[in-house]
């Protein structure tokens, strides 16, 4: 049994078809995958805008991670994914438009020479990165803060001006809450030894120069295209008489797992008409509060953990704009602000130029996808979606210059989307994985473990699968 039908969920479902035994002791006969909401894919989704198809969920995935590309090629989109055609990224700071500074991680500089050249910085914010190799170097005992770090060794304007924001579009969060060791482990190591911030970024840079290929895909058509491509293929016929049978039942709750002698008991539908569904093995691929509350039986010290992650809320406004309407053309893929700023509007995707595909569905309009919603912002997203659209307009427009009304528009919330990788992340994903994986049979996925990227969900999806797996079910009496 597969609780969520999101990526996480269809991913296990997947693997446990692929990775596992074809017949005899340890064979799987049967997954069920079980999803509340009326469809699948969970927060990668389609939506429609002047009547161009666009993605209401990410719309990219890491292309020098391998998950998310091997799967896409699995279940047939491989001839679809496509390189954007820019990554050129500028920040709305200050009440106008600086280029994105080259030779950085997460915001945080490594090329102190591009950074001044953006001018993003005032001259005394440049002086005080350059103390960075002159201050002392002892090195953090735990996980710390992204911003608390970044703001000791190179400065509060950094955090402000670079960091927060990509952690903004990445997290929806706030970078002084965040864990560096969670959402920066390639610098994570650099904090705990001590040192100079600018030289250990650098030496990422560095690793990184040797990758070769686009670092971003996306589908051509949306990379909400991806679960929807991934269910179909899960549910179609002739995979193999050996193969397992494969069902997916949306519109369907799960409100308790209970443990048995030889398995789980998942009871699902209404507490009036319950119905009880017997599983040797289950995959919990729901949100970390949702996740909790069934775990609260069979694995409580895990329940105890994940109910401790905290989500945030975010909106996506995207507008079709009439070209004509613009001062200029679109330039780059779009525009991060920073929270210091005080706007609603956190980050812009100019969606019709990052993607070649979407540019030739959309002739004569431009596609801007405006996100707003951060980490404690639940004010600003309580308002009616006609006041929010409203809001990103008006914001959009002093950025952009967009002079007529948007040709259409489309408002998508996503209530709880994004877990927040606060301070002891790591190590509370740590103990719950641990509670869990005592459970003969049991197994988690999703984007509040260990990472919240597609490719990153994915692998969770793999290992959550490799784990209940791996034999025959085991007797679990005392």
């Amino acid at each position: 049994m597969v609780v969520g039908a999101g990526l996480a969920g269809l991913a296990a479902a997947w693997f446990l078809t692929q990775d596992v035994p074809r017949g005899g002791p340890g064979a799987i006969g049967r997954i069920t995958v079980l999803e509340q909401a009326p469809q699948v894919g969970g927060k990668l989704a389609l939506g429609e805008v002047a009547g161009v198809v666009v993605d209401t969920g990410a719309e990219s995935l890491l292309a020098r991670r391998p998950e998310a590309v091997e799967l896409a090629r699995a279940v047939g989109l491989g001839d679809d994914l496509v390189a954007p055609e820019t990554t050129r990224a500028a920040l709305w700071s200050r009440g106008r438009m600086v280029s994105l500074p080259a030779g950085q991680v997460m915001g945080v500089p490594g090329n102190p020479r591009a950074l001044a050249a953006s001018g993003l910085l005032t001259p005394f914010e440049l002086l005080r990165v350059g103390l960075d190799p002159l201050l002392p170097a002892p090195g953090d005992a735990g996980d710390v803060s992204v911003g608390g770090y970044v703001a000791r060794r190179l400065g509060r304007a950094v955090v402000d001006r670079l960091v927060d924001p990509l952690l903004g579009g990445v997290y929806a969060g706030r970078a002084d809450l965040l864990s560096l060791d969670a959402t920066l482990p390639q610098l994570a190591p650099a904090a705990h030894r001590g040192g100079s911030l600018l030289t250990a970024t650098q030496e990422v840079l560095a690793r990184a120069a040797a990758s070769t290929g686009p670092v971003f895909a996306g589908i051509a058509g949306g990379v909400g295209r991806l679960p929807v491509a991934l269910a179909a293929a899960l549910s179609a016929p002739g995979r193999g008489d050996q193969a397992p049978v494969v069902e997916i039942r949306t519109r369907t709750t799960v409100r308790e797992l209970v443990g048995t002698a030889t398995g789980f008991r998942v009871v699902t539908g209404s507490t009036r008409h319950p119905e009880v569904l017997e599983a040797d093995a289950v995959v919990v691929a729901a949100p970390a509060h949702h996740a909790a509350r069934l775990l609260a039986t069979v694995a409580p010290t895990a329940a105890t953990e994940l109910a401790g992650i905290e989500y945030a809320s975010t909106v996506l406004v995207t507008f079709a704009l009439a070209l004509a309407s613009m001062p200029g053309s679109l330039s780059g893929s779009g525009l991060l602000v920073p929270a210091v700023d005080g706007r609603a509007v956190k980050a812009a995707t100019f969606s019709s130029n990052k993607w070649g595909w979407m540019a030739a569905a959309a002739p004569g309009l431009a596609v801007v996808r405006a996100s707003l919603g951060r980490y404690g912002d639940e004010a600003v997203l309580a308002r009616p979606d006609e006041e929010l659209a409203e809001l990103a307009l008006g914001e959009l427009a002093h950025a952009l210059g967009v002079r007529d009304r948007p040709v259409d528009t489309s408002v998508t919330r996503w209530g709880g989307a994004l877990p927040q990788y606060q301070v002891g992340h790591v190590e509370r994903v740590r103990r719950a994985c641990e509670a869990v994986a005592a459970v003969p049979g049991l197994a988690v996925a999703g984007a509040a473990y260990h990472g919240v990227g597609i490719p990153a969900v994915i692998a969770s999806a793999r290992q959550a699968a490799r784990q209940v797996g791996a034999g025959t079910p085991t007797d679990r009496r005392p």
